[in-house]
């Protein structure tokens, strides 16, 4: 008897022990390579995806027995931010992860599982960012998040179309787009590309944040929702939408209906970052090298400025395990080599807050991009960035209902008021 109580006693310690390796990460235990999950949208279509797996590759082979890095895709960008706001709130991180510095993502950083880069910025490392990106992605004086891709959204538009229409330049006010939008419908073409699905709504929150920051310049979102130049905003964005200002599908369209007309030389004009322009050479060649950039027709006070700022930033779980950390901050400073930030921004046409110089031979079009950023009168961030998840979700909603004429453009606002008090 004694013989088979000891049996079972030595087996409950062995499953004790097995259990104990593997809630603390067994690859960590053992003398083994310590095994990193990147959840990602930089996959399939996105501009990056070839680049990343590049970079994976090459970070792999030289850490072979050490650290790899295991891609898991997630090819649809609003379900992967959804999927990451579910983890963090309750109270998980993946091992490594796209960061959106935003109000809700922001937030994560008052608990413990973010992993903390203030001290491991504060040396060398640090020097290879751009002025203003670490403390930009610092709050009450910690870093939890590695700063990384950087945004400049202009308009974008298609100057064949506008040479077909008679449009001899971009319009500078709202006067001058109004002449434009008239003359591209009698030639056949649909001035913009618009939609009020997706997360975001992103191509018309996009319009509303360049009009508003025309109407209250750089310090517009510190400006209560309830100010007048918020409604005068939502004006020029229901405009966008009537007489046939943008296609028939922009009511409930996604991100790929907005961008699908824009590729397709349906519409004339069109608005997003950088990041697309890999997309757009590969798909559209022909659109591609008749995009031109501009910035958002005179609204308001202000003129000349772009939207622009942090877009993506590189997080990762917290850990108690130095080995697993230090794994981590290898992966970061690798992913941040301004080397191999220039063939990644190179390669898929995506801008960096790291400090690296494009190339003689560059895509043309992201040569634009930079002449933008520096010719911007100021650099300000779109509503997204502003405002909660569930304010932005309500943004497209009640675009939604204003475009359908169900909703005015004050009752437009109020619905966004009313979220943001919830």
């Amino acid at each position: 008897m004694r013989r088979v109580i000891s049996t079972l006693i030595v087996l409950v310690l062995a499953l004790v022990m097995t259990t104990s390796l593997m809630a603390t990460g067994g690859s960590e235990m053992a003398e083994g390579e310590i095994t990193l999950d990147f959840p990602t949208f930089w996959v399939g279509q996105d501009s990056k995806s070839g680049p990343i797996a590049s970079l994976l590759e090459t970070f792999n082979a030289m850490h072979e027995g050490e650290i790899r890095v295991l891609i898991e895709p997630n090819p649809s960008t609003d379900g992967y931010r959804d999927k990451l706001n579910t983890q963090l709130a309750s109270g998980r991180a993946p091992d490594l992860f796209v960061f959106a510095p935003d109000p809700t993502t922001f937030q994560y950083y008052e608990t413990d599982i973010l992993m903390d880069f203030t001290d491991d910025l504060a040396g060398s490392w640090g020097d290879v960012f751009s002025g203003g990106q670490i403390a930009g992605a610092t709050r009450n004086g910690r870093t939890k998040s590695v700063p990384y891709e950087v945004s400049i959204i202009p308009i974008w538009y298609n100057s064949d179309l506008f040479d077909q229409a008679g449009i001899d330049s971009f319009p500078v006010d709202l006067a001058e787009f109004q002449v434009a939008a008239t003359a591209l419908k009698d030639a056949g073409i649909v001035p913009t590309s618009q939609m009020t699905g997706g997360s975001n709504a992103w191509t018309s929150m996009l319009w509303f944040s360049h009009a508003a920051a025309s109407l209250g310049g750089p310090g517009v979102w510190d400006l209560p929702l309830s100010d007048p130049i918020f409604t005068q905003a939502a004006e020029v964005l229901r405009s966008m939408y009537l007489d046939g200002n943008t296609t028939r599908d922009a009511v409930g369209g996604d991100a790929g209906v907005s961008g699908g007309h824009y590729m397709a030389g349906d519409t004339a004009m069109f608005i997003n970052g950088p990041w697309y322009i890999g997309r757009i050479r590969g798909d559209a060649p022909e659109v591609h090298a008749a995009t031109m950039l501009a910035s958002i027709p005179q609204v308001g006070e202000y003129s000349g400025h772009q939207l622009g700022g942090p877009l993506s930033n590189l997080g990762a779980a917290n850990t108690t395990s130095a080995a697993r950390r230090d794994a981590v901050v290898t992966w970061m400073q690798f992913m941040t080599e301004p080397a191999n930030v220039r063939m990644m921004s190179e390669s898929s046409g995506a801008l960096f807050g790291i400090k690296y110089e494009l190339g003689a031979d560059a895509d043309p079009l992201q040569q634009e991009f930079v002449r933008v950023a520096s010719e911007a009168s100021f650099l300000v961030d779109h509503f997204a960035s502003a405002y909660t998840v569930d304010v932005v979700a309500e943004f497209g909603q009640a675009l939604a209902e204003m475009a359908l004429g169900e909703f005015t453009p004050q009752e437009f606002i109020q619905a966004l008021i009313d979220k943001d008090n919830e």
